[in-house]
């Protein structure tokens, strides 16, 4: 007992990328995680869907709680569709973030390159020309099931860097970082804005995610779906100190036989404009068309309508009694 509270109270940072300082057998179970991901991620791409679908369905099945945050956002988002269209999005959506789960193997431990046959890339001219301008870009991207591996895609065909949420798990996140290092440039931290603005003057492209919930701080409520959802405005105000080119992209999982597709759109106009509202509207809109492409393959068991406009309004996701 008394070594398991030795144990307990060793810190190790969640930036620590040094593999030496995880030998400890506290460390073990994770390391037998991430051994049984990297024997997955051998495995044929066909096999890892099939695979990954599997895992979707079981998690449909067993985790009530994620089902029924998929089921109110998918009612809120599609209304036009019938209960039983929206019930079959959120299922597939399940199989489409299963196999995002096997994708993050062959993220982390797979060359890219071996999956450059099967990868198309579109609107690569709009980086070309964001590049010559100077100032940086920030890629506005969102919470895709492909995120990880579409990621990694991505580096074959630009630089970038990423900003990322640090893993709980230390271990795990040491692995995650040293992967899209590898892939990438830097691997910024989510709230390190001093070093995201430095890469930007720079001239550095860098990943941007802004379609989750992060709290009422430093939000207004704009449009997602039709629905008031809270969304940061820290995008414009990185957008108004860097001078950075704002360029949307995506990735997506082809239907059918294996293949990915990357999309770069043309930049943000008249953004920041000055109106924070405006802003985070046309940022929403701007990711839900790319949803509406897919829209199996978006995070959809996140509670994106979490903070209300009002403190007093209710909880979407409670369930009624």
């Amino acid at each position: 007992m008394s070594g398991q509270n030795t144990v307990s109270k060793q810190r190790t940072s969640t930036r620590e990328t040094r593999y030496s300082r995880f030998l400890h057998p506290r460390w073990w179970p994770t390391w037998v995680i991430v051994s049984l991901m990297w024997l997955m991620a051998q495995l044929p791409l066909r096999l890892q869907w099939v695979l990954g679908k599997g895992i979707g369905e079981l998690a449909y099945r067993l985790i009530p709680r994620r089902r029924h945050i998929a089921e109110v956002n998918i009612r809120l988002c599609f209304p036009e569709q019938s209960p039983a269209e929206q019930q079959a999005l959120v299922r597939k959506t399940f199989h489409s973030n299963g196999i995002g789960i096997m994708e993050i193997g062959l993220a982390w431990f797979r060359n890219p390159k071996a999956f450059r046959a099967i990868t198309e890339v579109h609107g690569l001219e709009h980086i070309e020309a964001a590049q010559a301008r100077g100032n940086g870009i920030l890629l506005l991207g969102g919470h895709y099931s492909t995120l990880d591996l579409g990621g990694s895609l991505v580096s074959l065909f630009i630089e970038a860097d990423v900003m990322q949420r640090d893993h709980n798990n230390p271990l795990m996140n040491a692995i995650m970082t040293r992967a899209r290092e590898r892939r990438y440039g830097v691997a910024l931290g989510s709230k390190d804005l001093r070093g995201l603005l430095k890469r930007l003057k720079q001239n550095r492209t860098v990943w941007y995610a802004t379609d989750q919930d992060y709290g009422r701080k430093g939000i207004v409520f704009a449009p997602f779906f039709n629905v008031p959802a809270g969304s940061i405005t820290a995008t414009s105000r990185i957008t108004e100190r860097s001078g950075c080119t704002v360029i949307p992209f995506s990735h997506f999982r082809r239907e059918g036989k294996p293949g990915y597709d990357i999309y770069f759109h043309p930049p943000l106009l008249d953004y920041p404009s000055g109106d924070d509202l405006k802003d985070a509207t046309l940022v929403n809109h701007t990711i839900e068309q790319e949803i509406r492409r897919h829209p199996d393959q978006y995070l959809w068991m996140h509670r994106r309508f979490k903070t209300r406009p009002s403190p007093d309004d209710p909880d979407l996701y409670r369930k009624q009694t």
